[in-house]
């Protein structure tokens, strides 16, 4: 089952490495994956600027970057192996199971940000103590949805609002198909239902705005204070970064936490499979549509129309799976040349035959004030 050249994976299930999440289906891919030299196995626990803090069988060790294939991020499942000097190293990266992505914030980038690998389960943190952005909700859970893992709506701070239930019923109505729990972590409700969630030897990936308790849940969850925690601004509730690394955290129970900086945006990168996740309902309207064509405009028969019409469908959400449909398509042409090149070409078309028409137009104003010119001379006649 197991090449020899590579450590044994499915026998060696205790220690360290098993507190982070290695299970058998963890250790059949390792046997799926073998890597000639390898003597060992690990788990990225944390990406510092220079190290990465990563557990193996014995203990945490810090190891050099892999010298070369894909960077190593948070979550990822590595071999290591001696190095010249008789020393660990990171010889392979395992191809993940999951991968949350979003691209880098730079408004023109085409480029990926990877945040986690290997997670089970997506927690995307919703805080009652500000209002619910709508917008930012569906953009995190189309990601969630696209990256392989399973989403789940984790509503933070229930104590502290008395519109805890208003809030939490316009989460599950936005968040159709997605679970919510609903947590307090001062009081520590919810905390069992939301252990319940989670796989056994599952990860958990925490993702939400600075400020929203992802940490105060991680110290709940875990049963002490491992996680530094900050105030939230009354006016504008932004909080502290409290978090200023990806890093995993194992629970007693085998479960794995993964809690993430706070992010502003998250702008999408290839999601096209999370849009359909999140909007299935969108994409089932459309296709009922007379015509297959059809621009959900003033077309007759246009299904989509008639629901925002007759309120089944808010145009909010239309507007917001419009939007990024057009983020999609923005992101593809600039990371596909040819695409961007028939993108031009397409523009240069219309704005030619907007030239022409244009002309067409005025010549044709012009010469019907002379015809009408010449009709009024003659009546004056």
């Amino acid at each position: 089952m197991h090449n020899s050249g590579n450590a044994s994976s499915t026998t060696q299930l205790t220690g360290t490495l098993t507190a982070y999440g290695c299970t058998p289906a963890v250790a059949r891919h390792f046997d799926q994956h073998p890597c000639p030299g390898a003597t060992g196995r690990g788990r990225v626990v944390r990406v510092d600027r220079t190290l990465l803090l990563v557990a193996v069988d014995d203990g945490l060790l810090h190891l050099p970057y892999p010298l070369s294939g894909e960077p190593a991020v948070t979550g990822d499942w590595v071999w290591t192996g001696p190095n010249r000097a008789g020393e660990r190293q990171i010889l392979a990266v395992l191809p993940r199971r999951s991968e949350l992505s979003r691209k880098r914030a730079f408004e023109d980038s085409s480029g990926e940000q990877v945040l986690a690998a290997n997670m089970d389960t997506v927690g995307v943190v919703v805080p009652v103590d500000r209002p619910l952005t709508h917008n930012r909700l569906e953009r995190t859970l189309v990601a969630a949805w696209d990256s392989g893992a399973t989403p789940l709506v984790i509503i933070t701070k229930a104590d502290l609002a008395q519109v805890a239930d208003d809030v939490v019923g316009k989460v599950i109505l936005q968040a159709a198909g997605v679970e919510v729990v609903t947590t307090s972590a001062e009081s520590g409700d919810g905390i069992d239902e939301l252990m319940s969630r989670i796989p056994p030897g599952g990860t958990i990936v925490l993702l939400g705005p600075s400020g929203a308790g992802k940490s105060t849940l991680i110290n709940a969850l875990v049963g002490r204070k491992v996680q530094q925690t900050g105030e939230v601004r009354s006016g504008d509730f932004k909080g502290k970064h409290t978090t200023t690394s990806r890093e995993l955290v194992p629970l007693s129970n085998g479960t794995v936490l993964m809690d993430t900086p706070g992010v502003r945006g998250f702008g999408l990168f290839d999601a096209g499979e999370g849009l359909g996740g999140m909007f299935g309902d969108v994409e089932e309207l459309a296709a009922g549509c007379r015509f297959a064509d059809c621009a959900h405009g003033s077309e007759p028969g246009c299904a989509v129309r008639e629901a925002i019409d007759s309120g089944a469908l808010p145009e909010r959400r239309w507007n917001s799976y419009l939007k990024m449909q057009r983020e999609l398509a923005a992101l593809a042409r600039r990371s596909d040349v040819a695409a961007q090149r028939a993108y031009h070409r397409e523009w240069r078309q219309k704005v030619v035959t907007a030239g022409k028409s244009q002309r067409w137009a005025e010549r044709e104003a012009s010469e019907r004030g002379s015809r009408n010119g010449g009709k009024d001379r003659k009546r004056k006649r």
